[in-house]
């Protein structure tokens, strides 16, 4: 069943950067937004091991709490010398006793590239995960992809975790020498929204 009534929508998380990204794909639609972290909700455990499944333990939790439909984002870098890690737990690759490093994650990636002899180019992907749950339990999964390859030396200090690792496909910068508005249309966040839109508002 698809819900087209969409007005207020809690975003699970606790990421100021995260909501304010998704406030402004969702402003056109007079969609108004706050945060799982504003309403004071706790962040509960990711125990599955797909993007999927953690994503709809996220969006479940704030709907049932809030009482209002809930957005989740699970996501992370793919890379396939690797078998598909870091994959679904890519932001425990960059976890360190003072909180995350992601140069430390970005450069165990390229380590572990080499200690295997992968081939280059080293082709990978951003996955996104989306699921909009409505507190009567139903939800709505979407997916999408950025194309690309990991590359080494890191380029650029724009954006966040692996973005100066990351070379999308036809490109010559990586996310990380773009500016937020050159990398948004070409994330894996844009393409699972494009598909939340089509649904939720275009049908």
């Amino acid at each position: 069943m698809t819900h087209r009534m969409l007005k207020d929508l809690v975003v699970a998380t606790h990421n100021s950067g995260k909501l304010t990204e998704i406030q402004k794909l969702l402003e056109p639609f007079g969609v108004s937004c706050t945060s799982a972290g504003a309403l004071g909700l706790a962040e509960p455990e990711e125990t599955e091991s797909t993007f999927e499944g953690n994503a709809r333990i996220k969006a479940h939790y704030a709907a049932k709490e809030s009482g209002l439909p809930a957005l989740s984002d699970d996501s992370g870098i793919i890379v396939d010398g690797l078998d598909g890690a870091p994959g679904v737990y890519t932001a425990d690759w960059a976890e360190t006793p003072t909180g995350r490093d992601f140069f430390l994650a970005m450069s165990k990636v390229h380590e572990q590239l080499l200690d295997c002899s992968a081939p280059s180019p080293w082709t990978a992907r951003f996955h996104c995960t989306l699921c909009l749950a409505w507190p009567d339990g139903q939800d709505q999964i979407f997916n999408g992809d950025a194309e690309g390859q990991v590359i080494w030396p890191i380029r650029g200090t724009n954006g966040f975790g692996f973005d100066p690792m990351f070379l999308p496909k036809g490109q010559d910068r990586t996310f990380g020498e773009m500016s937020a508005d050159e990398k948004q249309p070409l994330t894996h966040r844009a393409a699972a929204f494009a598909q939340l839109v089509e649904t939720c508002f275009e049908n």
